[in-house]
C-alpha cells in the first residue's frame, strides 16, 4: 500500500469518527431537550407513587399552559388530574367512567367552557392526589371530556386549604 493510499484511508477514517462524534452530540442534545419540554409539559409527573403525609403541605407547579396538571388516583386507577377550582365535581370521561364500572346516577346539566354539555352524577369511592385521599366525593360524567385528563373539581378541592403563589399552587389540611 502507497502512502497516499494510507493517508486516504486515514482521512476516511478521521471524517467518520468527526461525523459519528457529532451525531452523537446531536442526539444527546435532543434527548437532552426532549426531557426539558417534558418537565415544562408535566413539572409534577414526580408526584406518581409518592404519598405525602397529611401533615405535609402539597405543592403544585403550573405547566408551560399555565394549568396545575399532576398525577393521581380514582378508585386505585392511576388517572392525570387537571385542578380546576371552576369545577364543582371531579369531572370524568364516558370511556374512564366504564373503565372504573361507575354507577350513572341522576341526569345532570353542565356548564362548561366548551358550552353546555349533559351527563350524570356519580359517586367516587376514593379521590387521591400524592397521599391526599378522600373517600365518597361526588363525580360527574361528562361525555365528550378527553379520556386522558380528569378534572379535579371542588368536590374533592373544598376539603383542603388552597394557596396560590405565582406558578405555584399548594394544598394542605385545614386547621381544626
Amino acid at each position: 500500500m502507497s502512502r497516499s493510499d494510507n493517508d486516504g484511508a486515514t482521512r476516511r477514517y478521521g471524517v467518520g469518527m468527526l461525523v459519528l462524534c457529532w451525531g452523537l452530540i446531536l442526539a444527546m442534545l435532543v434527548w437532552w431537550f426532549q426531557g426539558q419540554l417534558e418537565e415544562r409539559k408535566h413539572p409534577n409527573a414526580a408526584l406518581a407513587g409518592q404519598s405525602l403525609s397529611a401533615q405535609q403541605p402539597l405543592t403544585l407547579t403550573r405547566n408551560r399552559a399555565g394549568h396545575f396538571v399532576a398525577p393521581g388516583e380514582i378508585n386505585g386507577e392511576a388517572v392525570t388530574f387537571l385542578l380546576d377550582t371552576g369545577a364543582t365535581y371531579v369531572s370524568v370521561s364516558d370511556a374512564l367512567a366504564k373503565r372504573l364500572h361507575l354507577t350513572r346516577g341522576r341526569e345532570a346539566r353542565f356548564t362548561t367552557a366548551n358550552g353546555v354539555s349533559h351527563g350524570a352524577l356519580t359517586m367516587l369511592e376514593e379521590v387521591s392526589l400524592s397521599g391526599l385521599t378522600k373517600r365518597e366525593v361526588r363525580g360527574a360524567i361528562v361525555p365528550g371530556m378527553h379520556d386522558e385528563v380528569v378534572l379535579l373539581g371542588m368536590s374533592f378541592l373544598r376539603c383542603f386549604d388552597i394557596t396560590m403563589r405565582g406558578q405555584q399552587m399548594q394544598l394542605t389540611l385545614p386547621l381544626r
